[in-house]
C-alpha cells in the first residue's frame, strides 16, 4: 500500500514543467490564486509561481500599455474582466496566446455559454473563464418576517414591489427594499436587461440594441421602482451604510457580493438569506449575470506550458474553484464544480440556507451579453440617460432608449439594431 501511494504521487507530479511564471491580478482575486499555488505545487513542484497584486486598474492599464508596446513587460498569465476583455481582442488581436492550440477547445462544454461570449473571436479563445456573478437577491430575513413577507412567494418584479410596499409600512417608511446606484452606475438597468435577453449590443457585437423590447421593459421596471418607493438611491459605499444600518432590506447583485455583505456586517450573522431575482412576467427568467473575469496568457510569455498548466489547475478542476470560492467566495463558471459536496452545505452566516447551490443553480439558464470593446463608452452614456429618465426628461422608456442608442450609435460607429 505504501509502495502504491508513492507510485500514484510520482504520477500525479509533473517534474518536466519547469522554470517561474507570474500571474498578474487584484485583490480578493489575487489572493484566491494564491491559495491554489500549494496544490498546484504538489503537482508541478518545479514551477515556481509569482502572483502579483496590482490592483484593478493597474492591472487593466500596464496590459493595454505592455500590449501596445508589443508584449514588452507582461506576464504569463493575466487577469480579465470580462466586459473589458474585447478591448484587448479588438485593439491588440496578436498580443494575446490563442489557447485553442493548448486544448482549451475541450473545456468548452464545462462552462456556461455566456462566459464564453466575450472570450472569443471567430475559432480563437484569447481567455478561460473565471468567476460569475449570477444575479439574486440577499434579503434581511427579520425584516421581511416583520412585515409578513414570504421570500418563496416573491416569483415577479410586481410582487417585489408589493412586499417593499408591506416593509414600508411594517418599519414605519424606514426600511427600503433595495438601493439603486442612479446616476452613478446603470447596474441594476444591467442585471434587468440581461435577464429580458438583451444589452447595449447585439451578441455579434455589431450593432446596438440598447432600445429593443427586452431592455425597455428593464427601464420601465426600474422607474416603477422607484414611482412605488420602495428603493433608495445610493452607490457602492451608500449601500453599504444602509446594509449596515438595516435601513435596507435587500440587495441585488452578482453574487460575489456575498462576502461584502459578509464582511461588512458580521454582526447581522444568520439574518440574511438568498433567493432568485423576480421575473419581469410569472414564469419568466428569475437569472442574469453582473461582473466576473477571466484568465489569458500573453503571447510573449516565455513558458506557456507552465501557465497553461497552472491556469486550467486554477479555474477548470473542481479543487481549484471550491478551494477559491470556500476560502474567498469567487463564484465559479466550472460547471462540474456544482456537483461539489461544499456547494450544498448550509452556510451559517446566511441562515444555514445552502446559498451557493441556489445562485450556481442559474448558471445555466443566464442568457449571453456582449459588452465589446466599447462597453465602458455604453454604459457611461446609459447611466447618465436612466437618470434622465427618472428625473422625468423623457416621457417613456423608449423615448429614453432610442437617445441612448443614437449616442451609443456616435460613440462606437456601430449601426442601431432594427
Amino acid at each position: 500500500m505504501a509502495l502504491a501511494t508513492l507510485l500514484g504521487l510520482a504520477a500525479a507530479q509533473n517534474p518536466s514543467l519547469r522554470g517561474e511564471i507570474t500571474v498578474w491580478s487584484w485583490d480578493i482575486a489575487a489572493k484566491a490564486l494564491e491559495a491554489v499555488v500549494p496544490s498546484f505545487n504538489k503537482l508541478y513542484p518545479n514551477v515556481k509561481v509569482k502572483v502579483v497584486d496590482l490592483g484593478n486598474q493597474q492591472v487593466f492599464d500596464r496590459g493595454l500599455a505592455g500590449c501596445a508596446a508589443g508584449g514588452v513587460d507582461l506576464p504569463d498569465v493575466y487577469s480579465v474582466e470580462n466586459n473589458e476583455a474585447e478591448v484587448f481582442w479588438s485593439r491588440f488581436p496578436n498580443c494575446f496566446t490563442d489557447l485553442s492550440g493548448l486544448g482549451a477547445a475541450n473545456l468548452r462544454k464545462d462552462f456556461p455559454e455566456f462566459k464564453w461570449t466575450e472570450l472569443t473571436v471567430g475559432n480563437r479563445i484569447y481567455a478561460i473563464p473565471w468567476d460569475s456573478g449570477p444575479v439574486v437577491i440577499f434579503y434581511r430575513r427579520d425584516l421581511y418576517q416583520q412585515a409578513g413577507v414570504d421570500s418563496g412567494r416573491i416569483e415577479t418584479w410586481d410582487d417585489f414591489i408589493a412586499a417593499g410596499k408591506r416593509i414600508l409600512q411594517a418599519t414605519g417608511g424606514k426600511v427600503k427594499m433595495g438601493t439603486i446606484a442612479n446616476g452613478q452606475d446603470d447596474e441594476w438597468f444591467r442585471m434587468l436587461a440581461n435577464q429580458n435577453a438583451c444589452f447595449y449590443f447585439n451578441n455579434q457585437g455589431t450593432a446596438v440594441t440598447v432600445n429593443q423590447p427586452g431592455c425597455v421593459r428593464a427601464l420601465d421596471t426600474i422607474k416603477k421602482l422607484v414611482d412605488a418607493g420602495v428603493v433608495a438611491f445610493g452607490g457602492w459605499n451608500e449601500q453599504i451604510q444602509y446594509i449596515k444600518a438595516g435601513t435596507v432590506a435587500s440587495a441585488m447583485f452578482g453574487a460575489w457580493y456575498e462576502g461584502t455583505i459578509r464582511t461588512n456586517a458580521p454582526d447581522q450573522s444568520g439574518k440574511w438569506g438568498v433567493y432568485l431575482m423576480p421575473a419581469t412576467v410569472k414564469g419568466g427568467v428569475r437569472a442574469a449575470n453582473l461582473g466576473g473575469s477571466a484568465l489569458a496568457i500573453p503571447a510573449s510569455s516565455r513558458n506557456k506550458e507552465a501557465a497553461w498548466a497552472f491556469v486550467k489547475h486554477a479555474l477548470a478542476t473542481t479543487g481549484g474553484q471550491i478551494t477559491m470560492l470556500k476560502e474567498y467566495g469567487l463564484v465559479p463558471s466550472y460547471l462540474p464544480a456544482l456537483n461539489d459536496p461544499y456547494v450544498r452545505q448550509p452556510q451559517p452566516y446566511w441562515g444555514n440556507q445552502p446559498i451557493w447551490q441556489v445562485i450556481l443553480g442559474t448558471l445555466g439558464k443566464i442568457p449571453p451579453a456582449r459588452g465589446t470593446q466599447y462597453f465602458q463608452e455604453a454604459r457611461q452614456i446609459m447611466t447618465a440617460i436612466q437618470a434622465d429618465f427618472l428625473a422625468g426628461k423623457y416621457k417613456t422608456a423608449k423615448e429614453a432608449l432610442d437617445e441612448a442608442a443614437r449616442q451609443i450609435s456616435r460613440a462606437t460607429g456601430l449601426p442601431i439594431g432594427r
